[in-house]
């Protein structure tokens, strides 16, 4: 099933339409959730029906590339880095385009990719990655969604997406249930989508 087949997803659409056409600069949509959940996905889509840009959280990932000893709270806490991400919002904010170097995944070495990435101010700029809708950028943010599905749906995605989950992704885990338990709980978003 297309994610946009969603009758939940419909109503967000039309909810972001109505929003995007009250606001003289580009509404800026938090879509955070789980690992596995199917944001991109729904990014994706979300951005074809609203004509809007995909801002990939992952690329201001922070966390390091080893296995940490540290608490959840201070994985959740470092895992993407809002002080890098909140300037490039502020400026797509205000209809200009964006660049920033992205965390460099396919080298996984730690380093950012040394050729810029540049984001495209559209009417509607959707924030897709986990901690997307952070304490720390609610005033960048116009509406925060909340993508859930069952922990069995989301693991069986993980792995046929990741293949087996070791000790460095089940880190990010731990800190993921304890960001959505502490910080970002349901009731704070605007919207919350259970996707099947």
């Amino acid at each position: 099933m297309e994610p946009i087949d969603s009758p939940a997803v419909r109503a967000l659409v039309h909810r972001l339409l109505a929003q995007r056409d009250a606001s003289t600069r580009p509404l800026v949509v938090a879509l955070d959730g789980r690992s596995g959940v199917g944001k991109s996905s729904v990014a994706a889509a979300l951005a074809v029906a609203l004509d809007g840009s995909v801002l990939d959280g992952d690329s201001f990932f922070a966390g390091g590339v080893a296995v940490r000893s540290d608490a959840p709270e201070q994985l959740a806490a470092d895992c993407i880095d809002w002080r890098r991400l909140r300037p490039v919002l502020e400026v797509v904010r205000q209809g200009r385009e964006a660049r920033y170097h992205a965390f460099d995944w396919k080298a996984f070495n730690g380093n950012l990719e040394p050729s810029p990435t540049v984001c495209v101010p559209k009417r509607v700029v959707i924030v897709d990655g986990v901690y997307s809708a952070r304490p720390e950028l609610a005033d960048l943010v116009d509406v925060r969604v909340l993508l859930r599905v069952s922990d069995a749906v989301r693991i069986e995605r993980l792995h046929a997406r990741e293949g087996a989950l070791g000790p460095w992704e089940l880190q990010w885990h731990r800190a993921e249930a304890w960001y959505f338990q502490n910080v970002a709980p349901a009731e704070g978003f605007d919207v919350v989508i259970d996707a099947a």
